[in-house]
């Protein structure tokens, strides 16, 4: 892979050069406060933010947040993030309220050597994800014109053909940022010749999200752990009955294929927490996993499971991904699951990737140490479709 780093970029100097960074600041907030509820990926992007401001850059700063429907939308307001981020730099960020208007403008028009400009978000503009070439191509032209060179440090991003991501770098010099860079050269060790054993674990809701890395990494994995609401389509292929967890019907018959297929590979939960509805308080308790009764659903998985798991985690073990939570980790009474396995993986010896999203909210959320794990991936899109094989375009981007 030949890609141009941020090292590159600051060995040419960047004193008073206009930097457009390219962050994935898309951070949850809490919908009654507005408070940022977790800024991990805000943490993430500063030693590139830290390294171009030290140089002298005059540094612009663009991100997406949430879903917008391509106009503006104050829950989804990037106001707040310019705030925690100035907090971590050490730095007043100023923050434009528009994406390419007169106060973006005007924003990065004032900007001294070493300061910071947050632009708002950029799905408020439809340019930015529209699947029209010239329609994207004329929001990247304005996105540009911000900048005498670009940085991408969003690897959450990489996966989507969006302006910022995919048409402005065919528009500036362009360069990794540190946290891309790394992404990279951890997935790139996984698709590679990972240290063996080699076990995987992957949760989440729905196998069909998943099935491409599954088809992927089952030749190469030597275990291949599989909890969360996806366990149950798989339960339900093995001819047990689910009650009313979640269950993808027209995918029984592919995982009962998987199964056939995996050699042993493929380790399903023995017991499960089952609760009476799908509730933070609802009655539950810990069933066999191939005896769900008929009016209960699956929450969690048990901790026999969470033993037999830890046991294929730490035995021997030298490489280990993590993709998707045990159970629905938000409710502390369905927690248990996700926070065994997380810290199997934490004590174990083996280099660890938490393959970023909900697992990464995992981490911080149940106040785990996350030095404990070799790399907390930032983009869990971008994570599962590198492993898969597939060309992002932000990557090839880059290349270019």
């Amino acid at each position: 892979m030949s890609i141009r780093t941020l090292d590159d970029l600051l060995a040419e100097g960047v004193s008073g050069r206009r930097v457009l960074v390219r962050a994935d600041l898309n951070v949850p907030l809490d919908k009654q406060t507005g408070e940022i509820t977790d800024d991990g990926r805000i943490r993430a992007v500063l030693p590139t933010l830290g390294a171009l401001t030290e140089a002298g850059a005059k540094v612009v700063v663009c991100s997406h947040l949430g879903r917008p429907k391509g106009s503006p939308d104050p829950q989804f307001s990037l106001g707040p993030v310019a705030g925690r981020l100035g907090e971590l730099l050490g730095v007043s960020v100023h923050f434009a309220t528009d994406t390419v208007g007169e106060s973006a403008r005007a924003t990065v028009a004032q900007l001294a050597d070493g300061e910071v400009a947050l632009l708002e978000n950029l799905r408020f503009n439809k340019g930015e994800t529209s699947k029209d070439d010239t329609e994207r191509g004329a929001f990247a032209d304005q996105l540009a014109a911000f900048g005498d060179a670009y940085v991408d440090d969003a690897f959450g991003a990489v996966h989507r053909k969006h302006a910022s991501v995919y048409d402005v770098p065919a528009r500036l010099p362009h360069v990794a940022g540190r946290l891309v860079l790394r992404e990279v050269e951890v997935l790139s060790t996984l698709t590679g010749q990972p240290e063996r054993p080699y076990v995987v674990v992957l949760g989440g809701s729905k196998v069909s999200d998943k099935l491409a890395v599954i088809e992927a990494l089952l030749p190469t994995v030597d275990r291949l752990l599989i909890g969360g609401g996806m366990c149950f389509t798989f339960l339900k292929a093995q001819g047990h009955e689910v009650g009313t967890s979640l269950l993808e019907k027209d995918m029984v018959e592919t995982c009962r294929n998987l199964l056939e297929r995996s050699e042993g590979k493929i380790m399903l939960p023995v017991d499960v927490v089952a609760a009476d509805a799908f509730a933070p308080d609802a009655a539950h308790d810990v069933v066999p996993a191939d005896g769900i009764p008929s009016h209960r659903v699956g929450l969690d998985i048990g901790p026999e499971t969470v033993a037999g798991f830890a046991a294929a985690l730490k035995t021997g073990t030298r490489t280990i991904f993590w993709n998707g939570p045990m159970g629905v980790f938000e409710m502390p009474a369905f927690a248990a699951g996700t926070r065994g396995v997380a810290e199997a993986i934490a004590g174990s010896e083996a280099f660890s990737v938490v393959g970023g999203g909900d697992s990464a909210a995992a981490v911080r959320a149940l106040g785990l140490d996350e030095k404990a794990f070799g790399h907390i991936s930032t983009g869990g899109g971008a994570s599962l479709e590198y492993l898969e094989g597939k060309t992002l375009p932000g990557i090839a981007a880059l290349e270019n």
